[in-house]
């Protein structure tokens, strides 16, 4: 979709084929069904943008909610955006410090922009995408909400005057996605000299510890158990070296390196009654052993991410298992104790192992009425099979 075809989309025209395309997917038609009645009345180009945007729409529901059915996409941005509720969160966050005005730079189609904007910020936001920014500013009126948005260049945006500087650098190449630093637009260089101010830079949930500089709170963040991305606070923002955030259905808590007594206080113990499994942003943060300290637990070994205790907690920083037993580690062996167990269907965690669970599940063919779940793991560095129950 270029400018031209977006600008057109706002018209009232564009509204009315907008809505008319809603409204044929809606009650079943086939994408080649709903082209061919939409032809009839406009271009196959001016047809196929009206589609385009009913299925981002559809697709953008998992990130935003209902608030998709109002606002406008492109494929690439979407994949891009940040998921509301994560981005509510960073506004929450920001609004808390006491920014009242915020700039993003790098705003893609807006969807932090939306989040700050409705926490009460002062918000404007700049990309180099002219189809981007003219998205961006079509979404915060489709919501209601006040802001600027402009064509610039992130790295020559007088920033001083914000509050708060946000940046999501983009992590694609024309090769596809990029997990060096260096391939980042802008590049890391840049996000260093914004990170020396009041600032919230987004990053792939893989960026090194070591990359970190010193005096910048880390922040990974998960939403209902998926690890989204990791968020750089710096300046008066940062409050912690290292936290992690977990977002699900009963809301949202966090955990941090001021609540990690360290692997030596926790120590490593023999599999007990109850096995955690830690959340992957508290993984990613490198909290198991704050998460083993909260359950009055320890590790199953120095260098597996599962905790063991004798007591049984619910906590938000991990899946909890009651050990049903021990079963034989070797394929053969775990086979038939699974088949004398009468179970069919059989989920298989691991971790620190080398197994591919389909094709395990694949090669032992069970069958039975009776469903188990299997913890394929190391234990003082053997390898183990762990059944469990979640609860």
């Amino acid at each position: 979709m270029d400018l031209d075809d977006f600008r057109w989309l706002l018209t009232d025209e564009g509204q009315a084929l907008l809505t008319e395309a809603t409204a044929l997917v809606g009650s079943g038609a086939t994408a080649l069904a709903a082209g061919s009645a939409l032809r009839r009345t406009t271009t196959p180009e001016r047809a196929a943008t009206a589609l385009t945007q009913v299925d981002l729409r559809a697709r953008a529901h998992a990130k935003f909610g209902d608030l998709a059915a109002r606002m406008y996409f492109t494929p690439d941005a979407l994949e891009q955006a940040t998921r509301l509720r994560v981005a509510q969160h960073r506004a929450g966050r920001a609004a808390a410090f006491g920014a009242r005005t915020l700039i993003d730079l790098g705003c893609g189609i807006g969807g932090d922009l939306l989040a700050a904007a409705r926490a009460g910020m002062v918000c404007a936001g700049v990309d180099l995408d002219p189809v981007r920014v003219a998205v961006a500013e079509a979404n915060l009126a489709a919501l209601g909400l006040p802001g600027a948005v402009q064509v610039a260049d992130a790295t020559e945006i007088d920033h001083r005057g914000f509050d708060l500087a946000y940046a999501d650098p983009a992590r694609r190449t024309g090769a596809g996605r990029s997990f060096r630093v260096d391939d980042w637009t802008p590049p890391w260089s840049w996000v260093e000299t914004l990170l020396a101010r009041d600032a919230c830079v987004k990053v792939a949930p893989g960026i090194p510890h070591t990359l970190v500089p010193d005096g910048v709170e880390a922040e990974w963040v998960s939403d209902e158990g998926e690890v989204k991305e990791a968020a750089l606070w710096a300046g008066r923002t940062a409050t912690v070296r290292r936290r992690a955030t977990v977002i699900g259905t009963g809301g949202l808590a966090t955990i941090t390196d001021e609540d990690d007594p360290g692997a030596d206080a926790v120590g490593v113990a023999p599999v007990g009654a109850f096995l955690y499994e830690p959340d992957g942003a508290v993984i990613r943060a490198g909290l198991v052993t704050a998460v083993a300290a909260g359950v009055g637990g320890a590790l199953i070994d120095p260098k597996i991410a599962y905790v063991t205790a004798e007591a049984s907690y619910r906590t938000p920083f991990a899946r909890a298992y009651r050990v049903v037993e021990e079963l034989p580690y070797r394929e053969k062996q775990l086979k038939a104790a699974l088949r004398e167990r009468g179970i069919g269907r059989l989920t298989i965690k691991k971790r620190g192992v080398d197994v591919v669970p389909e094709a395990l599940r694949k090669r032992l063919a069970l069958q039975g009425d009776a469903e188990a779940t299997v913890v394929l793991t190391r234990v003082a560095g053997e390898g183990t099979a762990l059944l469990v129950e979640p609860f």
